[in-house]
Parts: C-alpha cells; sequence; structure tokens
C-alpha cells in the first residue's frame, strides 16, 4: 500500500490533535495498529470512542497516543495532501468537459481532470464511476462513506458510452444498483447537451434515477457551458428560451409526483435554465433544503431569502430619518450575467432605503472564455479591471470600493482565475476591492461598510458612524 505515512501540515486550535501536542510537521503512521492508505481509511479509523494513533515526530520519536472521544469527534489534523494519497484523474473525454475547453496558457492545475470518488465525499465534487472497481464500491458501502455525488449524464448505457466518449461508462451504471443496496446517500447530475441527452432521454433517465429513491436524493439537471475554444469538439449548442421552458416544464410534472410519493422533489433544474426561460424561481420548499446548492440549483432562491429576511430586518430596526442621513458613499458592485438582474434589484432596494446612497451595478462581459458563459465565478480579473476601466474613462463615477462575489477568486486567496491578483486589480482601478459570499446579509453590511460599519448585537443591527479606514 503506498503513501502510508503522512505528513501533518497543520492542527487546529483548540483540537484533540492540540491537546496531546500533535504539531505541523509530525508524520502519521497508524491507526489502531492499521496503515493509512488514504483519507477514506483515516476518517473510517478515527471513528470510535477509543483510538491508538501513532506519530512520528521530527527527530524520528515515535508516540503511540491513546485518544478517549466522542465517537465522531475529529483529531483536528490537516495534511499535506488532502486525500492522503495520490489524486485519481479523469478517463473520459466528455463531449462537455469545460476543460477541453480552456485557452491555453493558464496555471497547469486549470487543466487536470479530477474524478476520484473521495473528493466527492470531501468537497462534494461529482464522480462519473468510471475508473471505480467493484473493491471501490465495497469500500464506500462497508465504510457508509456518503453522500457520493455521480455524474450521470444518462441512463442509456450507450448513449452515456457516447456523451462520456468512453466505452465502459454504460457498465458502470451497474454500482448505482450496488450503493443503493448498501443504503448509500447519494446525488446525482445530468449536464444537458442540446439534442443528445434530453427530450425523450431525459424523461427516461429521471423515471430510472427515481428508482434509488430515497438514498438518491436529488438530482439536478443542469445545461452545458460551453466557452468559444471549442474547436475540433463535438457540436453544441445553447438551449433557446423555448427549450429551455420545455425542459423546466417536465421537470416541475415529475417534481409534484415525486414528492407526494416520497416527501422529496428529487429533480431540480439550475438557476441557469430558468433565467433562460425568463421565469421566478421556485418557492424554497421546492428546493428540499438546497441540496445541491454549490451546483447553481437554487442558488439565488436562497440569496433572494437571505436578501428579503436582512433587507425586513433593517427596515424594521431603523426610522426613515435615520436612513436618510446615514450611507452617503457611491460604491459599484460588479457580477455576471447570470446574477445581475437579481443584484441589480437588490441595489435599488437599497437606494430606496439610504436616500445618499449610489450603487453601481456593473454586468461583466466574459470576453476571456465568451460571452455565453454567464456566471461570476468564472470571471477573470483581467475581464472586470478592462471593462471597469473604460466606464470610469467614459466619466461614470464608480466611487472607491468595488464589491465583488467571493467566487471570483481561488478559494482561500487573493488571486483571480488568470492569476491577476486583488492588489494589482486595485492599483489598476484605483478603487478597494471587497469579495463577499453569496448571502442577502453579506451584501447589505458590504454596501454600508464604508461609513457605517453594520454590526449584529443581539440580532440587531448597530451602525458606528465615522469608522477608521
Amino acid at each position: 500500500m503506498k503513501n502510508q505515512e503522512h505528513l501533518i501540515r497543520e492542527v487546529y486550535p483548540g483540537s484533540i490533535a492540540e491537546e496531546l501536542e500533535i504539531e505541523a510537521g509530525d508524520v502519521l503512521l497508524e491507526i489502531n495498529g492499521q496503515k493509512i492508505g488514504d483519507v477514506f481509511d483515516y476518517r473510517y479509523y478515527i471513528k470510535d470512542e477509543y483510538i491508538e494513533v501513532l506519530i512520528r515526530k521530527p527527530d524520528g520519536e515515535e508516540w503511540l497516543l491513546e485518544i478517549e472521544k466522542e465517537f465522531d469527534d475529529d483529531l483536528g489534523i490537516e495534511f499535506e495532501n488532502g486525500l492522503m494519497s495520490e489524486y485519481r484523474s479523469c478517463s473520459n473525454k466528455c463531449m462537455f468537459c469545460f476543460i477541453d475547453q480552456m485557452p491555453p496558457g493558464m496555471r497547469d492545475t486549470l487543466y487536470f481532470k479530477d474524478d476520484d470518488s473521495r473528493l466527492s465525499f470531501l468537497q462534494g465534487n461529482y464522480i462519473t464511476l468510471t475508473n471505480m472497481n467493484e473493491q471501490d464500491v465495497e469500500r464506500i458501502i462497508h465504510m457508509q462513506l456518503a453522500p457520493i455525488n455521480i455524474s450521470v449524464q444518462s441512463t442509456n448505457p450507450e448513449l452515456r458510452c457516447k456523451m462520456l466518449n468512453n466505452r465502459f461508462a454504460g457498465e458502470k451504471l451497474k454500482f448505482l444498483d450496488r450503493l443503493y443496496e448498501g443504503h448509500v446517500e447519494m446525488n446525482g447530475q445530468i449536464v444537458a447537451c442540446k439534442g443528445v441527452n434530453d427530450g425523450a432521454e431525459l424523461e427516461r433517465s429521471i423515471k430510472d434515477l427515481s428508482k434509488y429513491l430515497p438514498f438518491m436524493r436529488s438530482v439536478s439537471v443542469v445545461p452545458a457551458g460551453l466557452t468559444k475554444y471549442r474547436d475540433g469538439l463535438y457540436p453544441l449548442e445553447l438551449y433557446t428560451k423555448k427549450e429551455a421552458e420545455e425542459i423546466i416544464d417536465m421537470i416541475e410534472s415529475f417534481q409534484k409526483q415525486f414528492y407526494e410519493e416520497y416527501g422529496l422533489h428529487f429533480i431540480h433544474a439550475s438557476d441557469e435554465f430558468y433565467i433562460t426561460a425568463e421565469r421566478e424561481f421556485p418557492e424554497e420548499e421546492r428546493y428540499d433544503g438546497y441540496i445541491q446548492l454549490e451546483n447553481g440549483v437554487g442558488m439565488m432562491r436562497l440569496f433572494i431569502e437571505e436578501f428579503n429576511d436582512a433587507y425586513g430586518r433593517m427596515l424594521e430596526e431603523l426610522s426613515e430619518e435615520e436612513r436618510e442621513s446615514m450611507a452617503d458613499r457611491t460604491v459599484t458592485i460588479a457580477t455576471g450575467k447570470l446574477a445581475y438582474p437579481t443584484v441589480r434589484s437588490f441595489a435599488d432596494r437599497m437606494m430606496e432605503a439610504f436616500s445618499k446612497l449610489r450603487v453601481n451595478v456593473f454586468e461583466v462581459r466574459n470576453d476571456f472564455f465568451g460571452e455565453t458563459i454567464t456566471v461570476s465565478g468564472l470571471i477573470t480579473g483581467q475581464d472586470l479591471t478592462r471593462q471597469l476601466a473604460e466606464q470610469k474613462e467614459q466619466g461614470i463615477d464608480l466611487g472607491d470600493t468595488l464589491i465583488i462575489p467571493s467566487n471570483m477568486l481561488r478559494m482561500g486567496e487573493q488571486v483571480f482565475l488568470d492569476d491577476m491578483t486583488v492588489e494589482d486589480a486595485e492599483k489598476l482601478l484605483g478603487m478597494r476591492i471587497t469579495a463577499i459570499e453569496a448571502g442577502g446579509q453579506d451584501f447589505i453590511d458590504a454596501v454600508l461598510t464604508e461609513d457605517y460599519v453594520m454590526n449584529r448585537v443581539n440580532d440587531e443591527f448597530v451602525y458606528i458612524q465615522g469608522y477608521p479606514e
């Protein structure tokens, strides 16, 4: 078994590991006398009320630690390699693969295709099952590692082989049966490709996947993302308004059936389909607790609900006279085409509440990947800075603060997708950039933050005038 020694990168403050004087730079050797092959093994063996952990210190000394804890308590350790073994790359060449549509010259990590069941468990990534074998599936069942997120695309074996460009893709659908029999919680995804797996094929897939209820909790249907770099790839087209409406109608008709029988709506169209169809997003209850939020299903509805809630509380707690004397500032918000109408409506309502507030909302056109890419998470620093600089050249007052969604930046870093740093962008624009999470409260806080800081004290808004920079 490879990678049986695992370097510890970080120990969380206040954790069991810190209490036992485990430190960054130590090496995990064994748990309960077992070598640890990967993160699945680690998660499985620490689930007990008593465990023995063998650690090697940097000077070579080995410590055998006896640990008593709650069954599900984590040790509070972060490893140098998150998977604790090599990453499994994708063995497919899907007709809709976004990585195949990337321009040349970007950093190497952006071209790596992962298809690793461990990333599905840890990070919510969607996997195709094509590089898994019987032993892998039995291990997931035995360890009850869930949820497992699966890119299905089609339950028609021949069509799935064609879409994934993998002759084994169809037969791997049998693993869905094993996971179902093993009571493993699953979520599914169908990337809808116009004229390929929609229409009658989509109807078939929905019916087939519903057989795995209740252990398959949800299935999302999302349109394939198409960039301008598709030379030599399968000819795919964007959905029209009418076609998006047809997909939504099919999905909503199934939702009623599934909810009556299972108490779950199960099948969901992504936000992008509703925007293309120019329809209202479904009510909050229809998202079954936002199971597929990170897959673009219900994100806008949640944003709207959170904003409405925070906005309503704010109006209750601040009189009109108080609001008239506050927030004398100009601020700019940059977002993608997909979220623009919603963000614009929020900005308008904020300006209604605060008469001195001026909010510009700018829809960034995706020149880097092509205008067909409409999500904010794929906006580059160069597109953002160039287009906003053009606005300033036209004499538009953008203020001195630019608000962007945090998904424009690499996770945990102040870097855009094209490696431009936030600092570089600030210098180019002469503006301070504030990245916020996609929450309604965060939106309100950021819009009012320059001269009036909004803190939460006992669930009430407290504004501090003249807050220092």
